[in-house]
């Protein structure tokens, strides 16, 4: 016991402590967007999640599935919830349903076959229940309880498709079932409503020749037996579910509406009535109604009172209309008037009494649902995007009103308005990212260039290319006396003791998402969207890769098409029209210049190449092909996996990725020299239960490497990746002997030239040699270790020199953290079964521990849940010392980190104040002693005479 912590302590304290994320550099060296996604326009609402609290709260079950709260005062995430499960992988296109009642502390959501209650104040799970095979249609919560309920939750009654309805009842404390009935009607269960004495089933009856009726069947809410039956006669306007505008619940008096094909006549049924009143439409605008919307307050003793918008090409208007509590008629209370351009509705209560917030595009104001005066109007100070729904939360005293608004916009941001201001801005679009791209602007890509020059001249050279290069600076200096003030004062009072911003460190990155949006994120401001376009033609794209040059980014997506932007103002400088379907996009790079590569579907690739180069891709038939550009007809080689294997990814080398050093020197100064190819490529194939991981040579095809594990369970997530002259993969092993490990594992291997030290391998010092002839297999040192959950994702870090020790970045999905471990406690060299020597001391090696623990100091997310993460990407900076990282898939996070480190800039501790004064201190020191060391040498040689 004592001796493996002792291991674990030496271990430790071989890594730099700086790898360390402090408190105080979060939100100050990173950037986190917690996102839910694109709120439904159904699922999301204000509540008040407990009877004592007089503030609301934002919910929403996003289109993602993801169920959370948000606070509306400044936007941040309170709680979230993945209603999706891995066994459930269907339930991503079914969708979500969420429900609430006022002063409850508990909402219900139902997705798929699956119904929860969550704790309204933190997102704890409450209860659960579900329909196997049974996809939840509708869902709905009882205001009116047993006495025997407490008042704090409600009871659910759940609609459950599939060959036959199921209405059934949820225990608001358990969840359990308290009845349930079934439908063997035939007819398809659409919704379910409740007044003050019914619950009612609604379902759509097929017609003898076509549409649907609609039958209404009204249930008692003790026992769930039928009490009473409506058939509407709706076949003629009704032609599916998407017919019917909309069915009212949780009302005195809900309703059900719908209307003709036509658009001429709205057709309002109160539930459980057989009279259905028909409504002319006054459409004196021209242009043909493309949608109608209804907007009801949903709470139980609010009045019968709903509204109607209208929308067509160019405007919109709405009308008011109450029902009749005693003749169940409805009728048109007030019009609200037509208004060029788009417009948004939403409800509110405040007692019995109901309003309606209309959003514009210049405006926003509030009407009472009892007459059609002007409560509160606010202007916009600047135009908004566009809306595509709302929910609003008012505060009315006598005959003031305030309003706040949550609106969802076209391009997916989520904003809240209130008085007419907006508040804060949510860019839930970004949780669709699809593709991402560190970019340099052109003065960041310039100073880079010019010291690469310098670099690789002669010392004369170098120096007078730099006078120049300082000469030709002269033209900024006036700009830089004018700041020059403003630096010295924040270089000597702000945290940072100077400004990184020069050397690349806040460089902005290039976002494309699933809703044909680009997006630019400034690192260097919290990951604040500097911009953001629309760069598809249509609603949706999938984004196969994004290319930075200086100054311009390039997004390629699947149908050969390409969008270059200006990375600083969004602009679109050109676009290429779709070529045909692609699979991937390969890049070759030469150092100097990029050019890219469309590969189809069978691996193949596309279109004519101006470079010589090797490339390799990945065929549908499960093939690795290796291509030359000087002829793409034919491939130079293929490889196929043992029977019975399929690839199922394949890795190669960053295309940064500098090697410092040739070899690894030893603690007895003899080197180990690396076994260093730019073409090498990690393939990783499954069989039944087993994964192969192939070290190929990208240029012949040749096997470099295989490694086989056995009893691999594959439908766990399997990573992999590497750099340099190693790699690593990770997967769970079930391990099906008792002498084998069971559990998550992690496999470095490092590849030598020779296992013997000084020794160059069977090529020697040879300069000249042939990939195709004389390539010697490497010496690979492997060591395997324990990790305590998953890994989905692997990435290395980059730097620009590579001197920097590298941290393998990994993904934990399951505790939704970023992880750097460092290279050294990943050393396969590690000795094992004895304590390592003096020589193995002073390279930092200690005994090797088959366990591996994630040490809290490694987590660059510190104490975020950074969810859904699906890719990591790493970018070097002009300091050696630090690596640029982003991550993105469901939530976007940012960091910078500092593997060895930050040896080439001044840290936070340092005083630069406190330096200066120390100068002065010793200048006023120096000029009064000065003038008495004179007088008392004088005085010496006087009395010397």
């Amino acid at each position: 016991m004592w001796a493996k912590l002792l291991q674990a302590t030496a271990l430790l304290a071989a890594v730099p402590s700086t790898l360390a994320i402090y408190p105080d550099e979060v939100g100050h060296v990173d950037f986190h967007h917690a996102l839910l996604g694109v709120p439904s326009s159904k699922s999301t609402f204000f509540h008040r999640p407990s009877a004592s609290s007089s503030a609301a709260l934002l919910y929403t079950l996003s289109e993602k599935s993801l169920l959370g709260a948000v606070n509306p005062k400044d936007g941040s995430l309170l709680w979230r919830q993945n209603l999706t499960r891995p066994a459930r992988l269907s339930d991503r296109d079914a969708e979500g349903l969420l429900r609430a009642s006022d002063g409850t502390n508990a909402v219900v959501s139902a997705l798929g076959d699956y119904v929860s209650a969550w704790s309204a104040l933190d997102g704890k799970l409450l209860w659960e229940n579900w329909s196997p095979g049974m996809q939840i249609v509708d869902i709905e919560l009882l205001e009116l309880q047993d006495a025997s309920v407490a008042p704090s939750t409600r009871d659910a009654i759940a609609l459950s498709g599939g060959q036959a309805g199921s209405v059934k009842r949820l225990d608001g404390q358990t969840g359990e079932i308290k009845w349930e009935r079934h439908d063997e009607s035939g007819d398809v269960p659409f919704q379910v409503s409740s007044s003050s004495t019914d619950v009612f089933y609604i379902s759509l009856q097929p017609a003898l020749l076509k549409g649907y009726k609609i039958r209404v069947t009204a249930l008692d809410p003790l026992t769930g037996r039928q009490t009473r039956q409506q058939i509407l006669n709706s076949e003629s306007d009704v032609s599916g579910p998407e017919s019917v505008l909309f069915v009212g619940a949780n009302n005195a008096f809900p309703i059900i509406a719908w209307a003709d094909k036509s658009h001429k006549t709205l057709k309002v049924n109160v539930i459980g009535t057989k009279q259905v009143t028909t409504v002319n439409i006054e459409n004196t605008h021209g242009d043909d109604i493309k949608s109608i919307q209804i907007h009801a307050p949903r709470a139980l003793n609010a009045q019968p009172h709903f509204l109607v918008q209208y929308e067509t090409a160019s405007g919109s208007w709405a009308e008011v209309y109450h029902v009749d509590l005693t003749s169940s008629t409805v009728s048109k209370a007030y019009n609200l008037p037509y208004l060029p351009g788009w417009s948004v509705f939403s409800t509110g209560t405040k007692d019995a009494n109901v309003y309606f917030t209309r959003i514009t595009d210049s405006e926003t104001y509030v009407v009472s649902s009892a007459s059609h005066g002007i409560l509160g109007r606010w202007i916009q100070p600047r135009p908004l995007d566009r809306a595509l729904h709302a929910v609003s939360d008012l505060a009315v005293k006598g005959d003031s009103v305030a309003a706040r608004s949550a609106i969802v916009l076209e391009s997916g941001d989520w904003q809240l308005i209130q008085n007419g201001a907006v508040t804060w801005t949510r860019p839930e679009a970004l949780s669709g990212a699809l593709a991402a791209s560190w970019a340099d602007t052109d003065s960041q890509r310039d100073l880079a260039h010019e010291l690469e020059v310098e670099g690789h001249e002669s010392i004369v050279g170098a120096y007078i290319h730099r006078v120049k290069r300082h000469i030709k600076d002269l033209q900024y200096l006036p700009d830089w006396l004018k700041e020059l003030p403003k630096r010295v004062l924040t270089s000597l009072f702000a945290d940072e003791v100077s400004n990184l911003d020069s050397f690349g460190v806040s460089k902005p990155v290039i976002v494309a998402t699933q809703n044909g949006r680009v997006y630019a994120l400034d690192s260097g401001n919290h990951g604040r969207v500097s911009w953001s376009v629309k760069a598809a033609e249509a609603d949706s794209w999938n984004v196969k890769a994004i290319l930075t040059q200086p100054g311009f980014a390039t997004v390629y997506a699947d149908d050969g098409s390409s969008v270059t932007l200006n990375v600083t103002t969004g602009d679109i400088t050109q676009r290429s029209p779709a070529t045909g379907k692609i699979r991937s996009i390969a890049v070759l790079n030469d150092g100097t210049s990029q050019s890219t590569i469309g590969i189809n579907e069978n691996g193949e690739p596309v279109g004519f190449f101006d470079r010589p180069g090797f490339f390799v891709t990945q065929g549908a038939d499960g093939r690795v092909l290796g291509w030359s550009t000087k002829d793409s007809q034919s491939p130079v080689w293929e490889f196929l996996p043992a029977p019975g294997e399929k690839i199922i990814q394949a890795t190669a080398r960053p295309s940064h990725d500098p090697v410092a050093s040739i070899g690894k020197v030893l603690g007895n100064r003899s080197v180990l020299y690396k076994y260093l190819t730019p073409n090498a490529a990690l393939v990783t194939a499954v069989g039944e239960s087993s994964a192969t991981f192939y070290l190929l040579d990208g240029v012949t095809g040749q096997i470099l490497h295989t490694s086989t594990h056995k009893g691999v369970d594959t439908a766990q997530p399997i990573a992999s990746t590497i750099s340099e002259n190693w790699f690593a993969y990770s997967f769970y092993a079930e391990g099906s002997d008792p002498s084998d490990a069971r559990g998550y594992q992690l496999v470095v291997s490092e590849m030598y030239e020779s296992p013997i030290p000084n020794d160059r391998g069977p090529l020697g010092s040879a300069t000249n040699y042939s990939s195709f002839t004389d390539l010697p297999l490497p010496h690979v040192i492997s060591q395997a270790f324990i990790i305590p959950e998953p890994i989905s994702h692997m990435a290395v870090t980059q730097t620009r020199q590579g001197i920097t020790t590298r941290q393998l970045i990994v993904v934990l999905p399951e505790s939704n953290a970023i992880v750097g471990i460092p290279r050294p406690v990943l050393d396969p060299r590690r000795p094992i079964g004895r304590d390592p020597t003096s020589t193995e001391a002073e390279e930092g090696l200690v005994k090797y521990v088959p366990s591996l623990d994630f040490d809290g100091r490694w987590y660059l997310s510190h104490s975020r849940q950074v969810a859904g993460i699906e890719t990591v990407l790493s970018a070097p900076t002009l300091l050696e010392s630090t690596s640029l990282v982003f991550a993105f898939g469901n939530d976007i996070f940012a960091t910078r980190v500092t593997p060895s480190q930050a040896f080439d800039i001044l840290g936070k501790g340092f005083s630069k104040l406190q330096l200066l004064m120390t100068i002065v201190a010793l200048a006023i020191g120096v000029s009064i002693l000065a003038p008495m060391a004179r007088k008392k040498k004088i005085d010496t040689l006087w009395k010397a005479r």
